[in-house]
């Protein structure tokens, strides 16, 4: 009986950041779960009505896999393409879409690059043709807003650990009256959509977090974008011809990813072990494999090369900002020497 109460308040907690019912929220492993019960389960309770998905060039792997996997079983998905910063065009979406097209996903925000998607216009386009819409808000959950009502989605992602709950918990916002296939079968937890004994402990956990995101999101989002443009600047100020990746401003408020000139990201990243960073692309055997996000955005290899995603966070004070620039201008004019 406690653990049911843990389990029934933790529902509502992640349901009043979403700003949803909370027997529309479904709780899962994590993230890539949540993705894989979205589209498997809609595209397999749909097949009837049509084959055609629509999603983008710049997925995480957890929804760009999975669409592999459906074109293997008689699938049929459009990649869209993105511009410059990163970002779909509504248009692309409305002009992709064919009698048969039965889900649409696109992610919130970028994982790489932070661009933040214009997913209420899709919502829009999707809603006038009668076709579910998917987000993974993954990266966006606890950082900007994710009001499913304003973002006019049937389905969203989270993953847990993306706003400081353990990882292995995640969710999957499912729009009442929309039925998907079920993944997991067994008894019927998670009101018969997703078998398996909840995670008491987790799921209290991820209930918390939402919980405080909500209270603190406008502050967190000031905090974070503060810290971030910071670290941009003073970055900036010493080392010329240092290129922003992604949307300058429609983006989220703890993603800085640039490109450092004449500099391979890995190498720079490996005499930098006080900084916690990722390249964009990594050398191997002579060849340089650029990520899916900076190739769909068409920038050039060898400022592709130069890649590195830094993230704020709460935790962090504008000293660590001050310290890892010192260190990062270092380790780069050490590098480029």
């Amino acid at each position: 009986r406690a653990a049911k109460h843990t389990i029934d308040t933790a529902r509502q907690q992640v349901a009043d950041l979403l700003n949803c019912d909370p027997s529309e929220i479904i709780f899962t492993s994590g993230g890539t779960e949540s993705n894989n019960m979205a589209l498997k389960g809609a595209a397999f309770a749909l097949r009837d009505r049509g084959n055609h998905l629509i999603t983008s060039q710049i997925e995480h792997p957890a929804i760009s896999e999975v669409c592999q996997f459906l074109e293997k079983n008689g699938f049929s998905i459009t990649y869209l393409p993105v511009d410059k910063y990163g970002a779909v065009s509504p248009v692309d979406v409305q002009n992709a879409i064919r009698p048969e097209t039965i889900l649409i996903s696109i992610m919130h925000a970028n994982n790489e690059v932070g661009t933040i998607q214009p997913i209420s216009e899709i919502g829009n386009i999707a809603r006038d043709n009668g076709i579910l819409l998917h987000t993974d808000a993954a990266q966006s959950t606890g950082k900007i807003r994710t009001d499913v009502q304003a973002l006019n989605v049937d389905m969203l992602s989270i993953a847990g650990h993306k706003l400081y709950a353990p990882k292995g918990i995640g969710v999957l916002y499912l729009r009442n009256g929309v039925q998907i296939e079920k993944w997991m079968h067994g008894a019927n937890h998670e009101g018969n959509r997703r078998a398996g004994t909840e995670n008491a402990m987790f799921i209290a956990a991820l209930g918390k977090a939402c919980e405080i995101a909500m209270t603190h999101l406008d502050e967190n989002q000031y905090f974070a974008k503060s810290l971030r443009d910071e670290l941009h600047l003073q970055l900036s100020a010493e080392i010329p011809g240092l290129q922003l990746n992604g949307h300058p401003e429609k983006r989220l408020p703890n993603t800085l990813n640039l490109s450092f000139p004449n500099c391979a990201a890995d190498s720079l990243l490996a005499n930098l072990p006080e900084v916690a960073a990722s390249a964009g692309a990594a050398c191997h055997s002579g060849e340089t494999h650029i990520s899916a996000t900076l190739r769909a955005m068409q920038i050039p290899v060898e400022i592709a090369a130069g890649a590195v995603r830094f993230s704020t966070g709460k935790f962090l004070i504008e000293k660590d900002i001050r310290q890892a620039a010192t260190v990062i201008i270092r380790a780069y004019r050490r590098f480029s020497a």
